[in-house]
């Protein structure tokens, strides 16, 4: 082949990332090859001209990140990540979609090398850039110091119609709005067509208007081929630092298909073999060989490599240099990147004294969380407006929030000012934003993020829950107002079925501490955690601080289940299991049981999970096989506890709605009073022995 002069290069390179795309998905006989062929110029002038990044260590802590929100155009990524020279073999590329390979059809972080976060479910990706952002701009808050810029780097998006439809999306960009973050770039693939019809028939909004009401920087470029216009449209954005910035680019889905361009047929099914090959004719490619890479593009795609080594060894220069002048910083830094926690991170995790009164869990979990906030920089949250009931400010760590909007109190809800160095993130209402934000924080790196609301809402939230564990993140979900207990807001916000919901999320430990000692051990488990999100269910209620001199001691919760309090004789006829606030109903039924001559054992079992993954001896030890008379107490759904009781047990439990009324008389009305437990427990003992 002739000598190319650059306009030629690129034009070949962007039919490279074309067909390598269209092949994959046809050989598969399953996919999207609409996106690949008409978002390929906008991906090739970002991936080639501004994104800084090194193929040889995607894990490099100051690399641009790049999202796939629009994650039905996987083979586009995977195309990228091979012809710029990641650890993604081109026999990879033609095992897209199969058993195994590193192709799925979706990008799954920790299975590609360079996928950084896991998209599909429509808005996903675009929630997590803005998390992505907000890392970022906290961590150069914290870190950076005059002329040692350690943190600074941009996040970009390649984004759908499908995105911007989704709910999740609005959240999203309003937040990052309010939040100015000015380094945050979403490219728009703007080609008026959905999997089913065009948007015509579905969504006609004027989206640079929209996110102008949000308060982004929009652009617009009329030609979707147009290397140059989009060149010039992606330095504009990267020169605007108050705004986050949308461009949006007009495409045409299938480009080059002359029977399936700017048709849904191209959006969700190979274009058939026939079709294929009068695609490659229109736009000028050979036909064969199939998983064709001219070697000139190849070579131009590579330049990656080098220029992503100068790039990180420039920075690692001057990281050494920020380390001699900044030791403890640059300590911490490299410490909170690694996902290491700081020594002693819990020497201040207060005991909690016995008290028949106690406290609501919801309370405890506070002064836990600032006991430790201190000592673990990491810890960087907020709640969807509800801080005050939630109790999950961090006290003197500051309100994450653009300098430039310190309107008001400039102290901020938490005293410590405004600023991105702040600690609490106001999420608004925004459960569902909150959710994907939070898993954003946690694939960059560097943050232990949690998020708090009502049990209710993290129906809200499920879907961000559900890629946390699937990408086995450690965020931290405090979920407050646990049961019915909530009282007088009646059924709508009185959780019933959440707590199966959580639990039948696979990965994912969800926790529900009896007292206040039970939840700030739920709370070490959570921070010592890696590679699982952690929910942490509590109570609005007060609930008895134990008395661990009595009883066993609340570090039994790190197993999931622990004998809390034996049988007076030690040999127990039946078994009182219960979580949360009701295991103070056991262990006052237990009482009243022994003075029927009924020994019973009491069982806490604050984690399904974690009492799952012990062995067997141990679970055979708190629930032994031939104690086959068990009650389990749970203010909640009896989905699932058949597993615990047996066929010869029963659960005291909610299978319907609760009503608006004041909680003690909730309480009484549905059977959680220890007289019910008691009724219940010897009519059971009697059956069984009957």
């Amino acid at each position: 082949m002739a000598t190319l002069n650059a306009a030629q290069l690129d034009q070949l390179s962007i039919n490279t990332i074309r067909f390598l795309s269209v092949d994959a998905v046809q050989k598969a006989d399953s996919g999207h090859p609409g996106l690949p062929l008409g978002a390929a110029p906008m991906a090739y002038a970002l991936w080639t001209r501004f994104l800084r990044h090194n193929p040889t260590h995607p894990q490099w802590s100051n690399r641009d990140r790049f999202v796939l929100s629009a994650g039905h155009g996987s083979m586009l990524l995977y195309s990228l990540l091979y012809l710029t020279g990641y650890d993604l073999s081109l026999d990879q590329i033609k095992q897209f979609r199969q058993w195994r390979s590193l192709t799925p059809g979706h990008p799954e972080r920790g299975l590609t090398p360079g996928v950084e976060t896991t998209t599909g479910p429509l808005g996903q990706g675009f929630g997590n850039g803005v998390g992505l952002a907000i890392a970022e701009a906290h961590l150069a808050a914290r870190y950076n110091r005059p002329g040692f810029e350690i943190v600074d780097h941009f996040t970009y998006a390649l984004v759908s119609d499908g995105d911007l439809m989704e709910g999740v999306a609005s959240e999203s960009a309003s937040l990052a709005g309010q939040l100015e973050l000015g380094k945050l770039i979403y490219l728009f693939d703007n080609n008026h067509v959905t999997l089913s019809a065009g948007t015509n028939m579905t969504c006609n909004d004027d989206h640079a208007r929209r996110f102008e009401a949000y308060g982004w920087h929009t652009q617009s470029v009329e030609d979707g081929n147009d290397v140059e216009a989009i060149d010039l449209a992606l330095q504009a954005a990267r020169s605007e630092t108050r705004r986050p910035s949308l461009i949006l680019v007009r495409t045409h889905l299938g480009f080059g298909s002359p029977d399936k361009q700017d048709s849904f047929e191209a959006h969700g099914s190979p274009l058939g073999a026939e079709e294929v090959k009068r695609t490659k004719e229109n736009l000028g490619w050979p036909v064969t060989p199939l998983f064709d890479v001219p070697s000139e593009a190849l070579a131009h795609f590579r330049e990656a490599l080098p220029r992503g080594l100068q790039a990180e060894s420039a920075w690692q220069e001057r990281f050494s240099q920020y380390a001699a002048a900044y030791p403890d910083l640059a300590r911490e830094f490299e410490q909170r990147m690694r996902g290491e926690l700081p020594a002693g991170w819990d020497a201040d995790i207060p005991v909690f004294p016995a008290d028949p009164k106690g406290m609501k869990t919801r309370v405890a979990s506070g002064k836990v969380m600032n006991a430790i906030a201190p000592k673990l920089p990491a810890l960087m949250g907020g709640s969807a407006d509800l801080d005050p009931s939630t109790f999950t400010a961090l006290e003197g760590a500051g309100d994450f929030e653009s300098p430039d909007r310190a309107w008001g109190d400039t102290q901020g809800s938490s005293g410590g000012g405004w600023s991105y160095a702040g600690r609490n993130l106001h999420f608004g209402i925004r459960e569902h934003g909150m959710g994907v934000i939070l898993n954003g924080m946690a694939v960059h790196g560097g943050f232990i993020p949690y998020g708090a609301t009502f049990l209710i809402f993290s129906d809200y939230m499920r879907p961000a829950i559900r890629l946390a564990a699937i990408m086995e993140q450690r965020v931290v979900y405090v979920f407050t107002h646990d049961s019915i207990a909530l009282g007088e807001d009646g059924t709508t916000h009185q959780p019933v079925e959440q707590l199966a919901n959580l639990r039948a999320i696979p990965h994912l430990v969800v926790i529900r501490p009896c007292d206040a000692n039970e939840t700030a051990y739920a709370w070490r488990h959570a921070i010592e955690t890696r590679g699982r999100p952690v929910a942490l269910i509590l109570t609005r209620q007060d609930v008895p601080t134990l008395d661990r001199n009595r009883y066993a001691s609340a570090e039994g919760l790190q197993r999931g289940a622990y004998i809390l309090s034996e049988a007076a004789n030690g040999q127990p006829q039946m078994i009182l299991i219960a979580t949360g606030s009701e295991v103070s109903l056991a262990i006052e039924a237990q009482r009243d049981l022994e003075k029927q001559n009924v020994q019973a054992r009491v069982v806490s079992m604050p984690s399904w999970e974690l009492f799952d993954a012990q062995t067997e001896e141990y679970r055979c030890s708190v629930l032994p096989p031939l104690i086959r008379t068990r009650l389990a107490v749970e203010a909640g759904a009896t989905q699932g506890w058949h597993r615990y009781v047996g066929d010869l047990g029963q659960v005291i439990g909610l299978d319907h709605f609760g009503a608006s009324a004041p909680a003690p008389v909730l309480l009484r009305e549905y059977g959680f009073t220890v007289d019910n437990v008691c009724k219940r427990a010897l009519a059971l003992l009697e059956k069984n022995h009957a």
